[in-house]
């Protein structure tokens, strides 16, 4: 077997469950579930149909690992729509590659791109992260390195912290923006400074973007890594490789489509090792990817949806705590009043609410592990159901003491 399979740590909801074992929540109160990203509004009637009637055409075919070429040039030209780029700037049969959701990319890219045969391969991340990061790094026989992200830095990874002998050593760097779990924005600046870092170490930026279209304000939506290398007159995107998906931002996670997207010479090499590891797109879900990618109307209506949410849930639960409100992503990241994992049992023995233990999503690094005593509370839901997960937590909070602010 792999011996770095070993290193490998239990997913968070693993811990999760252990953590909830044992509990008995009250009979009478409904069980909500607020701990996974998992979006719960319903997948545009479009999308359903392009896939449906595409099935009856696209089985009796093998797919291409490239993917079809309306596919590559429909996201070509929502990246150029998106993030300001010129149009004709992205090359859809080059710079472009579909792939089943963000997670297999995400996890595959690093296998594909590490050099374990140098000295120190290091991979950085921000910390709390989602985990397919530092998996992905152990299994292609690098180290991680955790940045932590925390309130006095916005819950932004503190790049000027990185020695300099860490960056020498760095083949990768994943960034999150918007992040998870706490929604927090890269700003262009800070991404300009990353692919001038990128330069002088010599090492590839992974952006997973797959947060991007939920953002609170319709009218400054987050930059993005391309679009920061649009501004520093880079149209090829060297050293740096953007990931999105519908799964967040057309309410498809059972989709299973996204995209990388960039530095063409990368993707040569990243395309290779996909033909062998054998994961192209079937050709029923490139064709309503294809549709997908070219409305707007419905990923519009979806962020209308979580701001309701945001805004109710926040007049709950702000008299109690002092928790913000995220410029993007469906997660509120809340700073608890004891220990993240008691509050998280707490919260699911007495109230029969599940959310997820900050401590989860992050290491001990640097002398802290940046989750401790947070809780991860996706938004995903009803309406309904998430003003009374807060109601309920009120109830806890009130049991501890806390009155309003």
């Amino acid at each position: 077997m792999n011996p770095s399979l070993a290193l490998l740590q239990p997913y968070p909801f693993e811990k999760l469950a252990k953590l909830k074992a044992g509990c008995t929540p009250p009979s009478e109160l409904r069980a909500l579930n607020l701990s996974i990203g998992e979006p719960q509004h319903p997948t545009p009637a479009f999308i359903v149909e392009a896939l449906h009637q595409a099935a009856f055409q696209g089985l009796a075919k093998y797919p291409t690992t490239l993917g079809a070429d309306n596919l590559r040039q429909s996201i070509a030209g929502w990246l150029e729509r998106r993030f300001k780029l010129p149009t004709n700037s992205v090359n859809p049969a080059q710079q472009v590659l579909p792939v089943n959701g963000t997670r297999e990319a995400l996890f595959a890219f690093a296998q594909a791109v590490i050099d374990r045969t140098a000295k120190q391969p290091t991979v950085l991340m921000p910390s709390p992260f989602y985990q397919i990061y530092e998996g992905a790094t152990l299994l292609a026989g690098a180290q991680p390195y955790f940045i932590n992200c925390v309130a006095e830095n916005n819950f932004l990874p503190d790049f000027d912290s990185v020695p300099p002998e860490v960056w020498a050593n760095c083949q990768l760097l994943y960034i999150c923006s918007p992040g998870n779990p706490s929604g927090s924005v890269l700003e262009l600046d800070t991404l300009q400074k990353l692919i001038h870092l990128a330069d002088e170490y010599d090492f590839i930026i992974a952006a997973d973007e797959c947060y991007s279209e939920l953002y609170d304000d319709e009218l400054n939506p987050p930059v993005g890594l391309l679009q920061a290398c649009h501004s520093l007159q880079r149209n090829d995107f060297k050293r740096c490789v953007v990931f999105h998906s519908l799964s967040k931002r057309s309410n498809a996670p059972g989709l299973r489509s996204g995209f990388v997207a960039g530095d063409a010479e990368v993707l040569k090499s990243f395309l290779l090792y996909r033909t062998y590891h054998g994961c192209a797109m079937s050709l029923a879900v490139q064709a309503a990817s294809v549709v997908a990618w070219e409305d707007e109307l419905h990923v519009a209506e979806n962020r209308r949806l979580y701001r309701e949410k945001f805004t109710a849930i926040l007049e709950i639960l702000y008299p109690l705590l002092p928790v913000q409100r995220p410029p993007a992503s469906f997660y509120l990241w809340i700073n608890t009043p004891v220990s993240d994992e008691q509050f998280t049992r707490d919260l699911y023995a007495e109230q029969n609410v599940t959310v997820l233990a900050g401590s989860y999503l992050s290491r001990e690094a640097h002398g802290l592990n940046a989750g401790k005593n947070y809780i991860r509370m996706a938004l995903v839901p009803t309406l309904d159901d998430c003003i009374t997960a807060a109601e309920r937590m009120r109830e806890l909070l009130r049991r501890y003491g806390f009155h309003p602010l």
